[in-house]
């Protein structure tokens, strides 16, 4: 019997690696002939940069940049082991786990700090960037980014505009980079499939999250529509999936950084030749820290059993929240919860690893034949 291991991260309880190591161990609990495969996933956000590093066997390097508030702080990227590529999450640099809940405010906040990162593995001649832009803190389209990157903002009276979501309807002339003759090859991974604007676009669905009033709201929105309008672009591009992704960055990486945008599960498994492994597997487990309708969204299972044809997915989740329906419309055969008991989330947490392990075990040797 061959099995894939193909979880994301457990979050707050275990990384993506060590979910495989947990069932790994379940498995080898019911036989030690089992073979298994692990290849840990993400979707883009939270992690992403971590596991490229652990399949390309680069180093984590850190740099000083700014925050989501222009404040001072050390942001982590990486170099793969050949120097040619460079791997950036966003998240480090401009992401909502940065901020207080009091700060949170996206009429404020900006992506300057990823600039800044990019700019970096620009200066140390990297041939391609691969950028995860989950899990931000922003609504700027990514015009705080470019402004790191030499890209300049102008109003009506060809004066800058500060590069924050508050101010993109204020916005008149955008005046390219130097730089922009220079740049790398760019690959942004995105986990939403939001429009830049509207009803289903980056403000309207995710600025509660970040801090926004239905005030607040407006003005984002309509600061993005004042802001696609000047691009010169048409109307329709402004629909396409993922560029509504981290406040509008996903557009911003393919407008500024001439950016291929891609579902992060999908840029991660051409990463890892996901497919190669595929052969002579009998059963593949994946998992993520809560199933729900949420995880038909283009994210990782979604993008799994996409991939898995005839060969059964089965998932492990800590919790899991999705009818029979929305099971079978991801293509997932078998699910449970890694949780065996009432406990706290604190305990839960801290039981992860063994919750994991013992679940591996009870599924494989229901089949193990």
């Amino acid at each position: 019997m061959k099995i894939l291991l193909a979880p994301d991260k457990f979050r707050g309880s275990l990384d993506a690696p060590q979910v495989c190591e947990a069932m790994t161990e379940g498995i080898r609990m019911v036989s030690a002939d089992i073979e298994t495969v692990s290849l840990p996933m993400a979707d883009g956000g939270e992690g992403t940069l971590d596991l490229l590093l652990w399949y390309a066997g680069g180093q984590k390097k850190t740099a000083q940049v700014q925050d989501p508030l222009g404040r001072i702080i050390n942001a982590d990227y990486g170099i793969s082991a050949d120097g040619k590529t460079a791997f950036i999450e966003m998240a480090t640099a401009s992401g909502l786990s940065l901020l207080k809940p009091e700060d949170r405010n996206p009429l404020l906040t900006s992506t300057y700090g990823t600039g800044e990162l990019i700019k970096l593995v620009m200066e140390a001649g990297v041939k391609e960037v691969i950028l995860g832009i989950g899990g931000s803190a922003t609504t700027d389209a990514g015009i705080g980014m470019a402004k790191a990157l030499g890209w300049r903002f102008l109003d009506t009276a060809g004066q800058e505009v500060e590069a924050i979501g508050g101010n993109l309807s204020a916005i008149r002339q955008i005046i390219p980079s130097p730089l922009a003759a220079q740049l790398p090859k760019f690959q942004t991974a995105c986990d939403v499939t939001a429009p830049l604007y509207g009803p289903n676009g980056a403000a309207v669905v995710y600025g509660p999250q970040k801090g926004a009033d239905a005030h607040a709201v407006e003005i984002l929105d309509k600061g993005l529509q004042d802001f696609a309008s000047i691009t010169g672009l048409s109307r329709e591009t402004f629909d396409s999936p993922g560029y509504g992704a981290a406040g509008g960055l996903g557009f911003g990486t393919v407008f500024f950084l001439n950016a291929s945008l891609k579902e992060g599960v999908k840029l991660l498994m051409d990463f890892c030749d996901f497919d190669k492994h595929l052969s002579g597997v009998d059963l593949i487990i994946t998992g993520e820290g809560k199933i729900d309708n949420q995880t038909l969204q283009g994210k990782l299972i979604k993008g799994i059993t996409g991939k898995a044809g005839a060969i059964p997915v089965a998932a492990l989740c800590g919790t899991l929240d999705a009818t029979p329906q929305q099971m079978k419309e991801m293509g997932i055969s078998y699910a449970a919860s890694v949780l065996n008991r009432p406990q706290t989330l604190n305990e839960a947490l801290q039981s992860g690893y063994a919750g994991v392990r013992d679940a591996a075990f009870y599924l494989v040797n229901l089949l193990y034949k």
